[in-house]
């Protein structure tokens, strides 16, 4: 049997790396003052045509879609925002105590396409969903939350580019001024942006196949057709980047890939040498109107979504990823008759239930052999059991670090190790 393309196994030796990132970003969220939420990995496939958009890549081309079932059809989520928002109408969080409502989930997406460094088809994501303030200060703080992560983690050289799509009066004008620009060599784009331009001439912009096409270089800037509410909107988000002492650079063709987005729009890339041809590391924006496609009340939103993936692939590059200890605490060496292999049994248990991490031999290898293997666990202390030690009730205790043992009686030896290493940590 072999592993699905575009998917990957995580080993112990590496997913304590996992951990570490997931540990970080619960940490993170919880001074941000954001709550877990964990939805299904497989929601209606309506949910995600009509809150990523039917014109988007992910709908078109992407989509695990399950072996359908009379009339109903589901589809394994390819992004975290749209199964949220729909948890949040279907739960009626509108109507909770505290707003904005504020969640953050981690977990699994799936989008059938090529895969390549730092993209899979199964591939893990962090994200956050600020739902219910359309203030511009919120938009700022969900930005300083994505910052503030990958500067936790020890990245340096990192670029936020922003952008606003402005409100639908905005983007209506701009949609105009987007056909009109692009007709005239609309046969020289690939059939996707043709398609595009009928049914969503702003996603013309965020081609991968043309964006090297001279009309792309002097397409009409969203940031022209802004009105003065738009305008004002955006100037107030940057006023409060400023506050927060976050520097940005505003790219006006940055359109995100789905549909919909509006105001705010958002990406932080790596800069660091080597890391690749696509530098994105996370991406977000605003999407009110979102919560009303999905069958909810008015509500304006807005997040972001980082792939754990890529992180992991920032991290190694810059050097930053820190050495996990995965070393144990104690390793029982034991060798004789029966009474030894009980007194062994009761003894691990006994320094488990202490809070140590212990473990022993089972493969009934000689002392050698176990010493051994308690090097490769990077054991700090072994437990020696004979038949001797049994009879008199008592066991040597070897720290593997200076190679001392010393004598300690059966009923003291957890003790002894929970205060050898308490006398370490101070």
């Amino acid at each position: 049997m072999k592993l699905p393309r575009g998917t990957f196994d995580v080993l112990p030796g590496t997913v304590e790396r996992w951990q570490y990132i997931e540990n970080q970003l619960r940490e993170i969220s919880k001074r941000y003052n954001y709550k877990e939420i964990r939805t299904p990995i497989f929601e209606e496939t309506e949910l995600f045509k009509r809150g990523v958009g039917e014109t988007t890549d992910i709908v078109q081309k992407e989509m695990f879609m399950l072996e359908k079932r009379g009339k109903e059809q589901f589809t394994l989520r390819p992004e975290g925002t749209a199964a949220v928002v729909r948890s949040f109408v279907t739960n009626k969080l509108y109507g909770a105590a505290n707003q904005p409502v504020k969640l953050f989930y981690i977990g699994p997406m799936f989008r059938y396409e090529r895969p390549q460094a730092g993209r899979f088809r199964q591939l893990h994501q962090y994200g956050v969903e600020a739902l219910g303030s359309e203030e511009p200060a919120i938009d700022a703080e969900v930005i300083s939350l994505a910052m503030s992560i990958y500067r936790s983690f020890g990245l340096k050289k990192l670029k936020l580019v922003i952008n606003s799509l402005g409100d639908s009066e905005s983007r209506a004008a701009h949609r105009e001024a987007l056909v009109n620009h692009f007709k005239p060599v609309a046969h020289e784009l690939c059939q996707d942006c043709q398609n595009r331009l009928e049914v969503n001439p702003l996603r013309v912009l965020d081609c991968k196949v043309d964006r090297n096409h001279p009309s792309m270089a002097t397409a009409p800037s969203i940031l022209d057709f802004l009105n003065p509410a738009s305008k004002e909107y955006f100037d107030q988000v940057l006023l409060h980047l400023d506050a927060l002492g976050i520097e940005y650079v505003i790219d006006p063709t940055l359109v995100r890939g789905l549909d919909y987005y509006n105001h705010t729009s958002f990406e932080i890339m790596s800069e660091a040498e080597g890391f690749g041809a696509i530098t994105t590391l996370c991406g977000g924006g605003r999407y009110n109107g979102l919560v009303e496609q999905i069958g909810g009340p008015a509500t304006p939103g807005i997040g972001f979504g980082i792939g754990i993936e890529r992180l992991l692939m920032a991290l190694e590059n810059e050097g930053v990823l820190p050495e996990i200890d995965d070393a144990i605490d104690v390793f029982i060496v034991a060798q004789g008759n029966d009474e030894v292999e009980k007194t062994a049994t009761r003894l691990l248990q006994l320094m488990r239930l202490e809070g140590l991490a212990a473990d022993r031999d089972y493969l009934g290898r000689k002392f050698k052999g176990q010493f051994k293997a308690a090097d490769r666990l990077k054991a700090r202390f072994t437990v020696i059991l004979g038949d001797e030690e049994v009879e008199r009730g008592a066991a040597a205790l070897k720290d593997m670090s200076t190679g001392e043992q010393i004598d300690v009686p059966l009923s003291a030896v957890a003790d002894t190790i929970v205060a050898k290493l308490k006398e370490e940590v101070q």
